[in-house]
């Protein structure tokens, strides 16, 4: 039975949101007030926190952010419960790191499926594949199985390359990720005189070629096996989905990428991250040339974090968070729902 701490300071929504939740056979702990609730979450092994924003002694946010200090608790999946549903609210509390945001009044299946889901992500982060054939495919039925996850393709295509056949060549680009399911692989650079200088060397269980993916660039150097190897290709859209559709989802995948070797994971990390930056100044700039005004001497547009999201191919809660992180390198100017780019050739820049 999972666990959920509830922090409502309201008597009554916090008696009728434990019955839904009892209802569905969860195990609920109430705290009404902020400070006990962290006190609550602190001592309790809880599965996830679903917290009111307006409160007395200690609120939400300082709920989430005294949680997010304590690395005992700094994982659980967090939902804001509030009756405010102003996008200022919203973008604040995405910003600060929770999972969800839901907005009173609720019905049953709204709460009930905000909790699955959150849960299910949770669990998935600390699921470990195995590194073969069989824990790759384990790994996407089960993010197929989550709810924002549906143009995931079940389609991923199996090579067989010989010994001494290239995989990838320097200076093309890539159209997907591979996956070594067995065999052995280098990969390497050719100089002038046609000398190699080996770059790397790969064997079951690993990744080749997210680089040029994350960078959106050609390959930087070449792939060849060493012996007979069988490769899995994921698609670039797939792969694109799984870097950039949800955090926890995001994570968990470069986790698998990296080996679970800490410096490299926070190499990806970063190397994503500035992908998705990338990505967001080009929607932000591809709105500017298709509706900026010559005559005005800044480009203000009111738009919708989900369509700047999509128009991204990243989360609205990465496109919040990168856009408040634009917001305080002077970049852009916020101001509800509209947007002011206020250092284009910055943002170029980050474009290009």
């Amino acid at each position: 039975m999972k666990t959920i701490l509830l922090i409502e300071d309201n008597p009554e929504m916090r008696e009728n949101t434990m019955e839904i939740l009892e209802l569905d056979k969860y195990k609920v702990i109430p705290a009404k007030n902020g400070k006990e609730g962290v006190e609550l979450a602190q001592n309790n092994k809880v599965d996830l926190i679903i917290c009111d924003i307006m409160m007395p002694l200690l609120d939400g946010y300082g709920v989430l952010h005294l949680l997010s200090k304590n690395p005992e608790t700094a994982s659980i999946p967090f939902i804001f419960l509030t009756a405010k549903s102003e996008r200022m609210d919203f973008r604040k509390g995405m910003e600060m790191g929770a999972d969800d945001y839901i907005t009173k009044p609720f019905d049953d299946m709204e709460l009930l499926n905000a909790v699955e889901s959150r849960i299910k992500k949770s669990e998935l982060l600390r699921s470990e594949f195995s590194k073969n054939q069989e824990g790759f495919d384990n790994f996407f039925t089960e993010i197929k199985n989550l709810s924002d996850f549906g143009k995931l393709s079940n389609a991923r295509t199996n090579r067989i390359f010989k010994k001494k056949q290239i995989i990838f060549t320097e200076g093309s680009y890539p159209n997907g990720l591979y996956f070594i399911n067995k065999g052995k692989v280098k990969t390497f650079k050719t100089n002038t005189d046609g000398k190699e200088l080996i770059t790397g060397l790969f064997k079951d269980g690993d990744f080749i070629g997210y680089h040029a993916l994350l960078e959106e660039s050609v390959y930087n150097e070449s792939a060849a096996a060493l012996e007979e190897t069988e490769t899995c290709l994921v698609s670039k859209d797939d792969f694109f989905i799984l870097i950039y559709k949800n955090n926890e989802v995001s994570k968990k995948f470069i986790q698998m990428l990296s080996d679970n070797i800490v410096e490299k994971e926070k190499a990806l990390l970063n190397l994503a991250y500035n992908s998705v930056r990338k990505r967001v100044a080009e929607a932000l700039m591809e709105l500017k040339l298709k509706y900026h005004n010559e005559g005005e001497k800044q480009f203000s547009m009111p738009i919708l974090r989900e369509d700047l999201a999509n128009m991204a191919g990243t989360s609205q809660e990465t496109t919040i968070r990168t856009l408040a992180d634009f917001k305080d390198e002077k970049l852009i100017d916020i101001n509800g729902g509209t947007i002011t780019l206020l250092n284009v050739e910055k943002l170029k820049k980050l474009k290009n």
